[in-house]
């Protein structure tokens, strides 16, 4: 308990919001709620199947015999006009990877203390190695709402990170919010493609945010494609509809670099975008997409244009046309077909 203490005390003092530490028995029950939910949604097996290695870590990791598990709020940072509503603020403030961040350095710095502890430890703070909001839940760090976000006082508007480590050690948090009211469904009614279909449940593959980003690939034929509203990258609707989270978005920080990449990622410019400045200083960031997918991005912004129709677009669709990618070449072709441009 006092190696625990210890390692929560740094974590605050860093800048986390908040720290719990679980054995890896209490993930067991984490592989249940993976099969519920293919059970509850069978289309969704292939999405949750990928999910597996987060229940099967300790195959990888046998020395594990804990989880330490960390909240840091992103909600204090300021989302430039030009990017908002078009891309999601977690990626926009994505601190897992970003060396320049206060964020990425605290983490970095904890690890070194639990090793400094003596403890072997792990991570990825990329995608986790557990299922990471099972495991905050499971420390009392929070819950989990109908939208399917995990959520502390500062509301879902918050990145989660654990690390494995070889000591066995147990600091859970006594969890105090209330839970969703049981006639709220703003989420659920704001869905813009319906893949939130009941309380506590979804369809991944229907998500904005899976679609516009590592899932869908070809929007020409994807039925959702019109409902994506203004979402380029990402989508943000069932948070900031949740009443759970009035009040809680402090926007005043600029976030490391952000402000340069205002311009850049216009619509109109990301169609302009050239492979050097995708690859050195977007791709990077938001890593979802690979360094040979920028075609996905013009995609996803032609897909934004033909839903909100201006002819301002007019001449970036037309000369879309062009491309050398051929999906953004399709995409562009049956815009024009369908709105009459020449």
């Amino acid at each position: 308990m006092e190696i625990a203490q210890l390692i929560r005390q740094k974590a605050l003092k860093l800048g986390y919001e908040k720290c719990g530490i679980i054995p890896v028995g209490m993930m067991s029950e984490y592989e249940n709620k993976l099969n519920e939910r293919t059970q509850k949604i069978p289309e969704s097996q292939p999405f949750y199947q990928g999910q597996q290695r987060l229940v099967k870590f300790k195959e990888e990791f046998p020395w594990a015999k804990s989880v330490v598990v960390l909240t840091v709020p992103y909600s204090k940072y300021h989302v430039p006009e030009s990017m908002s509503g078009n891309i999601a603020k977690k990626y926009l403030l994505d601190t897992r990877i970003d060396e320049n961040t206060k964020e990425y350095q605290n983490s970095v710095e904890l690890e070194q203390y639990i090793r400094n502890l003596g403890m072997r430890t792990s991570t990825n703070r990329k995608f986790g190695l557990v299922g990471l909001r099972w495991a905050a839940m499971q420390a009392g760090l929070g819950i989990i709402r109908r939208n399917n976000f995990f959520y502390t006082e500062s509301g879902s508007y918050i990145s989660i990170e654990a690390f494995l480590t070889d000591y066995e050690m147990k600091l859970v948090e006594e969890q105090k919010l209330s839970p969703c009211p049981n006639n709220c469904d703003r989420c659920i009614k704001a869905c813009p493609t319906e893949s939130l279909c009941g309380a506590y449940m979804m369809n991944p593959l229907k998500c904005v945010s899976f679609l516009t980003t590592f899932g869908g690939r070809d929007l020409l034929k994807e039925s959702l494609a019109t409902q994506f509203g203004e979402w380029i990258y990402g989508c943000d609707v069932c948070q900031d509809v949740c009443p759970m989270n009035r009040g809680k978005w402090i926007g005043k920080e600029n976030f490391p670099q952000l402000e340069a990449l205002s311009d850049i990622l216009t619509a109109e410019n990301i169609l302009k975008m050239d492979e050097k400045t995708y690859k050195e200083k977007i791709q990077p960031k938001f890593f979802y997409l690979t360094p040979d997918e920028l075609w996905k991005w013009q995609v996803n912004v032609l897909n934004y244009m033909n839903n909100y129709f201006d002819k301002k677009y007019k001449s970036s669709i037309i000369e879309s046309c062009n491309s050398n990618y051929s999906k953004v070449r399709e995409m562009a072709t049956a815009i024009c077909i369908k709105r009459g441009l020449k």
